[in-house]
């Protein structure tokens, strides 16, 4: 099993491209099952996730097709692949497959609304609390889909088609309004959603499927309106910057001192976030070629957070905020509100010298002089990127172990920080 060594006490100077969101391109490629004809993906990241995804679709008929690298191609640049569901061949989504990935339950939606039925594993994936399924099944219902459980598989059925319908969330949640506008995309009527997730993933998928076809409007707003259509098309759409990469490597910076352009990303995907490493003491330049991130020797300040659904302070950063903070000059404190066992970071932080106390939901951070290197276990994927912020700026080696974690949603890691200078390195045994 790979792990990753790094040697800290390096700083970062360069470039690093940011890649697509692994958050948008999953919804995405899931989206090509509501159509005959082929989507036309751009700038899709290399990540285990989205290879699995592949199998997942496969399994339906799906046709993926992957674009080879031509001679002079940019290294850093996304994949396009070509997804052709012409061919539904199987509406059975299968526990050995979805066990692997949480949000492949979302093949449900397009499923249930393309050929009338559908019968999908519940979920597993990450180890980061319950993310009940219960929101995206009462967003079928609410279009007039008949649901049962039975054996661990929630069975759709809709044997005249989905209907418009109101769907009001209780919370704010980014799988039920996936599944809702795909769903409703197809949907006789209209279809009402309120309490929508304003995530620019959200946003994304909804001009995906507005260019297939769709008459979606009110997107980034927490009342989306779809009226439904007959068919959808084909289409051809680049996945937007990753906003969690880009704060990832925004704080992997502050953490290790320097100056590095994050290229391809936009500020307002991730203002919150970026306002946090302002307070913080690090210089954020937005510029026509993406963010620049710089920090001189300086110490950082203490910030208090609360994680937000957008456009708050994300939960994705919560963990690498951590390990920022574990060098401030003071007392930090992060509350999380989102996911419930989102802290198993904190003992393998510990281990590297870090000083955090957890009470309830609210982690408290003395920040400390120095930290020191030791070999650490990845527990989830945000975790295991904070442990390598942490690494960077310890004295001596730190081994992260489990980096198969990071593998899900990070594009050349090592490749991306290397470059800038930084002591680390894939060991595959």
């Amino acid at each position: 099993m790979d792990r990753i060594r790094i040697v800290g006490g390096q700083r970062l100077n360069g470039t690093i491209p940011i890649s697509g969101a692994k958050n948008a391109t999953l919804p995405l490629m899931i989206a090509g099952l509501l159509t005959d004809e082929p989507l036309i993906l751009e700038n899709v990241p290399r990540l285990a996730d989205v290879i699995q995804l592949q199998r997942i679709l496969g399994n339906h008929g799906v046709d993926v097709m992957i674009n080879g690298k031509r001679l002079g191609d940019d290294p850093n640049a996304g994949r396009t692949i070509t997804l052709s569901a012409k061919t539904i061949v199987d509406t059975t989504a299968p526990y050995e497959l979805v066990s692997k990935m949480r949000a492949s339950f979302w093949v449900i939606a397009p499923l249930v609304a393309r050929m009338g039925e559908a019968k999908v594993s519940m979920p597993g994936g990450c180890a980061i609390g319950t993310r009940p399924v219960d929101l995206l099944i009462m967003s079928l219902e609410k279009l007039g889909a008949e649901i049962e459980i039975e054996g661990g598989y929630v069975i759709a059925r809709a044997k005249n088609g989905l209907r418009g319908g109101e769907i009001a969330f209780p919370k704010v949640t980014v799988g039920g309004t996936h599944t809702a506008l795909m769903a409703a995309s197809l949907a006789r009527g209209t279809t009402v959603i309120e309490n929508a997730a304003r995530e620019p993933e959200v946003v994304d998928v909804a001009d995906c499927l507005n260019k297939m076809g769709a008459k979606i409007s009110g997107a980034g707003t927490s009342r989306i309106v779809v009226e439904g259509v007959a068919k959808l098309s084909g289409t051809r759409h680049a996945v937007l910057p990753d906003r969690i990469e880009t704060g990832t490597y925004a704080m992997a910076v502050a953490m290790a001192g320097g100056d590095v352009l994050l290229q391809n990303t936009r500020p307002d995907l991730l203002q919150s976030a970026l306002d946090v490493l302002t307070e913080a003491g690090v210089t954020i330049t937005p510029t026509n070629e993406g963010i620049r991130v710089a920090r001189n020797g300086a110490g950082l300040n203490p910030v208090q957070v609360t994680t937000q659904p957008f456009p708050g302070f994300p939960t994705d950063l919560q963990a690498q905020l951590m390990a920022l903070m574990t060098k401030a000059k003071g007392t930090s404190h992060i509350t999380e509100t989102i996911f419930e066992n989102r802290f198993m970071h904190v003992q393998e932080l510990a281990r590297l010298g870090a000083r955090i106390s957890l009470d309830g939901d609210t982690a408290t951070i003395e920040g400390v002089a120095k930290l020191k290197g030791a070999p650490v276990m990845a527990t989830d994927l945000r975790a295991s990127v904070s442990l390598v912020i942490a690494g960077l700026a310890a004295e001596g080696e730190t081994m992260v172990n489990r980096v198969y974690h990071l593998d899900r949603g990070f594009e050349k890691l090592e490749e991306k920080l290397g470059a800038c200078g930084a002591a680390i390195e894939r060991i595959s045994d």
